[in-house]
């Protein structure tokens, strides 16, 4: 059975609009703001640098889930795609996402498995690296786009994370590749941890959230929103970047597209259970409970009508986790002694 069919025999409730917007989700090209623009240009400059000159090394790209990291990494290797001759696969930009606990030879495989290695599974970790270095250049890899880069933090110990590091500066010494580390605030402290690694690692891409607090950046996140608005399948009672509306959008998504976007989502849909074609603050306010917070106290709403519109980063608050800069529950930071501070990593 077609699974909308199913949505529609079991809606919770009769007067919903249309079953247009049934499941909707909100299907956009990458939205190329400032911070987009600047981090497609760095890589950009990284990558030429690597074709012209043959010389790699590699960059950051760090910020908080939801930031648009990921979506980077994709639009990047989309304007890239491979192309499949009878000899060999040219892989000009390959992203591979880093194991959750990596091992130098998880780590191999899972970039093999990404290239396509049908055997990527097995060998130790000296024989899928020589596998590699070979893939790499049979295959003409020019930029290799790790995600999840925070994840070298959860290797089963110091040992195995001392391994991978090393391992990742020999990988750029011997393939010369061009290589974005790509994560959470935490990422950055992987690349001070090793000397070495950090003086291959020229430059790092910081995707903050929108600010309210600078007024170009809240002006630009507003025509954003004036954007997303125009794609929506209902208007908004009052215009989404209306000064008061667009922050207490900000604030119930912490000025991040990804959750903006989740909350609009929602609004919809709730909208559309409600048997309203527009969105109004209770739409929105039933958004934000649905997708993004579903604990919240009426009061703590962004679009309660005595709501302090105040971030929402304090402890057991939705966006708390989103402030921190250290890795979280790792015990290899806590033995290696690593912490971030306001002026970037340390080590203790």
């Amino acid at each position: 059975m077609d699974p909308l069919l199913m949505m529609k025999k079991f809606v919770p409730a009769a007067s919903f609009t249309s079953d247009k917007v049934l499941g909707y989700k909100l299907l956009l090209e990458p939205i190329c703001h400032q911070r987009f623009r600047n981090a497609l240009f760095l890589i950009a400059e990284l990558h030429h640098r690597r074709r012209t000159h043959g010389v790699g090394g590699g960059v950051l790209l760090i910020g908080p889930s939801g930031a648009g990291k990921s979506t980077i990494l994709q639009a990047y290797e989309a304007e890239y795609p491979r192309s499949f001759g009878a000899q060999r696969t040219q892989i000009p930009v390959l992203v591979t996402r880093v194991p959750s606990s990596p091992t130098v030879r998880s780590l191999a495989g899972a970039i093999l498995e990404a290239m396509g290695d049908r055997k990527s599974h097995r060998g130790t970790a000296p024989e899928k690296t020589t596998r590699l270095v070979e893939f790499i250049k049979h295959c003409g890899v020019e930029m290799l786009l790790l995600d999840e880069f925070q994840h070298l933090f959860y290797t089963p110990s110091v040992t195995a994370f001392r391994d991978v590091t090393d391992w990742l500066k020999n990988l750029l010494e011997s393939t010369g590749l061009g290589m974005v580390g790509c994560g959470l605030p935490a990422a950055e402290l992987v690349i001070r941890s090793n000397e070495q690694l950090s003086r291959r690692f020229s430059q790092c891409i910081q995707m903050d959230p929108f600010s309210l607090e600078d007024e170009a950046d809240f002006i630009e996140y507003r025509g954003l929103l004036k954007g997303i608005a125009a794609c929506l399948p209902m208007e908004s009672e009052i215009p989404l970047y209306e000064a008061n509306l667009a922050r207490r959008i900000h604030t119930a998504s912490f000025g991040l597209l990804d959750y903006t976007i989740k909350l609009l989502e929602g609004a919809v849909s709730a909208a559309n259970l409600a048997g309203l074609s527009t969105l109004s603050l209770d739409v929105l306010a039933a958004g934000f409970r649905e997708r993004i917070w579903k604990d919240v106290p009426d009061i703590l709403n962004p679009f309660h009508p005595e709501s302090p519109i105040r971030p929402l980063t304090q402890p057991g608050e939705v966006f708390y986790q989103h402030t921190r800069k250290d890795p979280v529950g790792s015990p290899v930071a806590v033995k290696l002694g690593l912490r971030a501070n306001k002026g970037g990593a340390s080590n203790a």
